[in-house]
Protein backbone atom coordinates (compact mmCIF):
# COMPACT_ATOMS: atom_id res chain seq x y z
CA UNK A 1 0.00 0.00 0.00
CA UNK A 2 1.32 3.52 -1.42
CA UNK A 3 0.88 6.30 1.51
CA UNK A 4 0.75 10.05 -0.47
CA UNK A 5 1.58 12.60 1.23
CA UNK A 6 0.21 16.14 0.79
CA UNK A 7 1.55 19.38 2.74
CA UNK A 8 -1.00 21.90 4.11
CA UNK A 9 0.49 24.84 4.82
CA UNK A 10 -2.97 26.29 6.30
CA UNK A 11 -6.42 25.84 6.80
CA UNK A 12 -7.40 27.09 3.36
CA UNK A 13 -5.14 24.41 1.25
CA UNK A 14 -6.39 21.85 3.46
CA UNK A 15 -10.08 22.71 2.58
CA UNK A 16 -9.05 23.34 -1.11
CA UNK A 17 -7.32 19.75 -1.18
CA UNK A 18 -10.27 18.03 0.48
CA UNK A 19 -13.02 20.14 -1.80
CA UNK A 20 -10.56 18.55 -4.90
CA UNK A 21 -11.38 14.96 -3.43
CA UNK A 22 -14.93 15.70 -3.26
CA UNK A 23 -15.02 16.52 -7.22
CA UNK A 24 -13.53 13.03 -7.76
CA UNK A 25 -16.14 10.74 -5.44
CA UNK A 26 -19.53 9.31 -5.75
CA UNK A 27 -21.83 7.14 -3.91
CA UNK A 28 -20.13 4.25 -2.09
CA UNK A 29 -16.51 6.15 -1.69
CA UNK A 30 -15.98 5.82 1.64
CA UNK A 31 -13.26 8.58 3.46
CA UNK A 32 -11.71 7.77 6.94
CA UNK A 33 -9.89 10.69 9.25
CA UNK A 34 -7.71 10.09 12.00
CA UNK A 35 -6.04 12.25 13.49
CA UNK A 36 -5.52 13.68 17.28
CA UNK A 37 -8.40 16.77 18.22
CA UNK A 38 -7.11 19.83 16.40
CA UNK A 39 -5.36 18.22 13.28
CA UNK A 40 -8.23 19.70 10.73
CA UNK A 41 -10.23 16.46 10.43
CA UNK A 42 -13.87 19.21 10.83
CA UNK A 43 -11.68 22.03 8.40
CA UNK A 44 -11.53 18.95 5.87
CA UNK A 45 -14.95 18.12 6.40
CA UNK A 46 -15.45 21.56 5.83
CA UNK A 47 -13.83 22.09 2.75
CA UNK A 48 -15.32 18.57 1.18
CA UNK A 49 -18.83 19.53 1.56
CA UNK A 50 -18.03 23.10 0.45
CA UNK A 51 -18.16 21.33 -3.01
CA UNK A 52 -21.42 20.55 -2.82
CA UNK A 53 -22.08 23.84 -1.18
CA UNK A 54 -23.20 22.98 2.00
CA UNK A 55 -19.91 24.23 3.89
CA UNK A 56 -22.35 26.44 5.93
CA UNK A 57 -24.52 23.44 6.71
CA UNK A 58 -21.70 21.50 8.86
CA UNK A 59 -22.25 20.45 12.80
CA UNK A 60 -20.70 18.11 14.89
CA UNK A 61 -21.86 15.02 14.89
CA UNK A 62 -20.52 14.02 18.31
CA UNK A 63 -23.42 13.15 19.77
CA UNK A 64 -25.60 11.75 17.37
CA UNK A 65 -22.75 9.59 16.03
CA UNK A 66 -24.23 10.82 11.89
CA UNK A 67 -24.67 13.81 10.49
CA UNK A 68 -26.74 13.99 6.47
CA UNK A 69 -26.18 16.59 4.40
CA UNK A 70 -28.21 16.28 0.98
CA UNK A 71 -28.19 18.28 -2.33
CA UNK A 72 -29.34 17.31 -5.50
CA UNK A 73 -25.97 15.94 -6.30
CA UNK A 74 -25.42 13.87 -3.64
CA UNK A 75 -26.19 12.75 0.12
CA UNK A 76 -23.29 12.95 2.44
CA UNK A 77 -23.01 10.69 5.80
CA UNK A 78 -20.53 12.87 8.63
CA UNK A 79 -19.69 10.26 10.95
CA UNK A 80 -17.63 10.89 14.57
CA UNK A 81 -17.50 7.51 16.22
CA UNK A 82 -15.12 9.24 18.78
CA UNK A 83 -17.44 8.26 21.26
CA UNK A 84 -18.24 4.69 20.30
CA UNK A 85 -17.88 2.74 23.75
CA UNK A 86 -17.18 -0.23 20.57
CA UNK A 87 -18.01 -1.61 16.87
CA UNK A 88 -21.05 -3.21 18.48
CA UNK A 89 -22.23 0.51 18.94
CA UNK A 90 -21.59 1.06 15.38
CA UNK A 91 -23.65 -1.75 14.25
CA UNK A 92 -26.70 -1.09 16.45
CA UNK A 93 -27.27 2.04 14.70
CA UNK A 94 -26.92 0.36 11.34
CA UNK A 95 -24.00 2.28 10.45
CA UNK A 96 -22.41 -0.05 7.59
CA UNK A 97 -26.38 0.31 5.63
CA UNK A 98 -24.62 3.88 5.15
CA UNK A 99 -22.01 2.92 2.95
CA UNK A 100 -24.00 2.54 -0.23
CA UNK A 101 -25.64 5.32 -0.09
CA UNK A 102 -23.94 7.75 0.08
CA UNK A 103 -20.38 9.39 0.21
CA UNK A 104 -19.36 8.72 3.65
CA UNK A 105 -16.88 10.46 5.86
CA UNK A 106 -16.18 9.23 8.97
CA UNK A 107 -13.57 10.78 11.79
CA UNK A 108 -12.14 8.86 14.19
CA UNK A 109 -12.59 5.75 11.74
CA UNK A 110 -9.78 3.51 13.39
CA UNK A 111 -12.24 2.44 15.89
CA UNK A 112 -14.26 1.04 13.24
CA UNK A 113 -12.00 -0.31 11.46
CA UNK A 114 -13.77 -4.06 11.06
CA UNK A 115 -16.57 -2.84 9.97
CA UNK A 116 -15.40 -0.57 6.87
CA UNK A 117 -15.98 -2.09 3.55
CA UNK A 118 -12.83 -3.36 1.90
CA UNK A 119 -12.24 -0.43 -0.37
CA UNK A 120 -11.79 3.46 1.34
CA UNK A 121 -9.66 6.07 1.43
CA UNK A 122 -7.92 6.77 4.89
CA UNK A 123 -6.67 9.67 5.39
CA UNK A 124 -4.37 10.77 8.67
CA UNK A 125 -3.55 14.56 9.69
CA UNK A 126 -0.81 15.19 11.81
CA UNK A 127 0.31 18.46 13.40
CA UNK A 128 3.93 19.81 12.01
CA UNK A 129 5.51 20.32 15.40
CA UNK A 130 7.64 23.10 13.73
CA UNK A 131 4.84 25.22 12.49
CA UNK A 132 1.29 25.14 14.35
CA UNK A 133 -0.56 25.95 10.74
CA UNK A 134 1.24 22.98 8.55
CA UNK A 135 -0.81 19.90 8.42
CA UNK A 136 0.11 16.05 6.68
CA UNK A 137 -2.53 14.50 5.06
CA UNK A 138 -0.96 10.54 5.20
CA UNK A 139 -3.12 9.14 2.37
CA UNK A 140 -3.76 5.68 1.62
CA UNK A 141 -6.00 4.39 -1.16
CA UNK A 142 -7.56 0.98 -0.10
CA UNK A 143 -8.35 -1.34 -2.18
CA UNK A 144 -8.83 -2.28 -6.08
CA UNK A 145 -11.25 0.77 -6.70
CA UNK A 146 -8.93 3.17 -5.87
CA UNK A 147 -5.68 1.65 -7.63
CA UNK A 148 -5.51 3.97 -10.80
CA UNK A 149 -7.04 7.08 -8.53
CA UNK A 150 -5.47 10.51 -9.23
CA UNK A 151 -5.47 13.59 -7.13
Amino acid sequence: METITFTSHNESETKDFAKKLASKLNIGDIIVLSGELGSGKTKFTEGFLSYFGLENEISSPTFTIVNEYKNSKATIFHFDVYRLENIDEFYAIGGEEYFNSGICIIEWGEIIKDALPKEYIEITLKKDLSDENIRLLNINLIGEKYKNFKF
